[in-house]
């Protein structure tokens, strides 16, 4: 007796679909969240809206994986849960950072305008209004400047010798030394320039002095960035140029050095950002100064950096709209380092063909 014929189902059509939540769900549930977040906040009393974001955020992700299992599985809400948790985290680690921006720029723009950049505090009373950050910017500037021509030699260098001609106890010695700058506290450098030229040669407060607690911060920092982009040059350019009999420094000169331009750029002026905002060194070496002084060798100075430590520890409120007003500055400075940085490394970054 023969059996019946089996019939298949087609695999186009005719075959079973897993259900799928439509496009839209996800900022749905994203609404809903914040609507619960708000509610709850409301009935309880939560005067904190971060408490209320946080609210939101765990309703979002209960409700996400709730609802995905529902209709598309576990394992579909597994992978929808690991999205979620990515984009809450995302989203928690953003908001103290657009919280910093806006509270700057909204008590910052109070007095920035062009007499308070092109004006000092020379004469000025703290408590009254007026006064600007023109001898800070100078200060900051030349003080940057100075620790860079310090620094970026001196670490561009180290870190050739660490790629090309390091080998064994030395070169294990200063990589071990580098990586225990890269974490020293910058008040740290600043001691040790007060006490070795200051307190033992006896020179004054300045803004040289300044300079060398910076480039002792920045140093580490260009050390390791130049390290790594040298060692993505690949070997086979290094091997050409010596198999043409080219000397190995002129090799480094005019064949390694250009390819790993744009990275090492970048890595140096991200240092110079770094060290643009600190603090404590110059506390203890710049030592501050209310009127302009163009020499950095000779007196003290200001800079940005001390220029709101000093307005803000004046205690009063025209000096707090001044202070506010100068970080506001000094993140634009950073930020327009930043800029300048991201452009040289497109504009360095090898061209590919279509």
């Amino acid at each position: 007796m023969e059996k019946p014929p089996v019939s298949v189902p087609p695999s186009g059509s005719g075959a079973l679909k897993q259900p799928r939540l439509p496009r839209w769900a996800p900022a749905g549930l994203a609404l809903l969240a914040a609507g619960v977040g708000a509610g709850t906040g409301l009935a309880f009393g939560l005067d904190s809206r971060i408490q209320w974001g946080l609210i939101a955020a765990i309703v979002y992700v209960v409700a996400t994986y709730a609802v995905t299992t529902a209709v598309e599985g576990k394992r579909q809400a597994k992978d929808r849960l690991a999205t979620s948790l990515i984009w809450v985290s995302f989203l928690v680690a953003l908001l103290p950072l657009a919280s910093l921006i806006w509270e700057t720029i909204a008590r910052g723009t109070k007095v920035l305008d062009v007499y308070f950049l092109t004006h000092s505090m020379s004469g000025v009373i703290t408590l009254q209004p007026g006064g600007g950050i023109y001898h800070a910017i100078i200060g900051t500037v030349e003080q940057v400047g100075i620790a860079t021509l310090i620094a970026a030699p001196i670490g561009l260098l180290t870190a050739i010798y660490l790629v090309e001609y390091g080998r064994g106890k030395l070169a294990a010695a200063v990589t071990f030394f580098v990586d225990v700058m890269t974490g020293i506290p910058s008040i740290v450098a600043g001691l040790f320039v007060l006490s070795f030229w200051i307190i033992i040669l006896d020179f004054g407060y300045s803004g040289f002095a300044g300079a060398m607690a910076l480039a002792i911060l920045m140093m580490p920092i260009v050390v390791r960035s130049t390290e790594e982009m040298l060692k993505l040059v690949p070997n086979e350019l290094r091997e050409a140029s010596l198999a043409l009999g080219v000397p190995k420094w002129r090799t480094i000169l005019k064949v390694v050095l250009p390819t790993a331009i744009g990275g090492i750029t970048t890595g140096v002026m991200l240092a110079v950002a770094r060290i643009a905002g600190e603090t404590a060194p110059i506390l203890l070496l710049v030592f501050g100064a209310q009127s302009i002084n163009n020499n950095p060798f000779e007196g003290a100075q200001s800079s940005l950096p001390y220029y709101v430590y000093e307005q803000w520890a004046n205690g009063n409120e025209a000096s707090y709209d001044r202070a506010w007003a100068a970080a506001l500055v000094l993140i634009a400075f950073v930020m327009i380092l930043n800029m300048v940085a991201r452009g040289i490394a497109r504009w360095k970054a090898p061209k590919t063909g279509r």
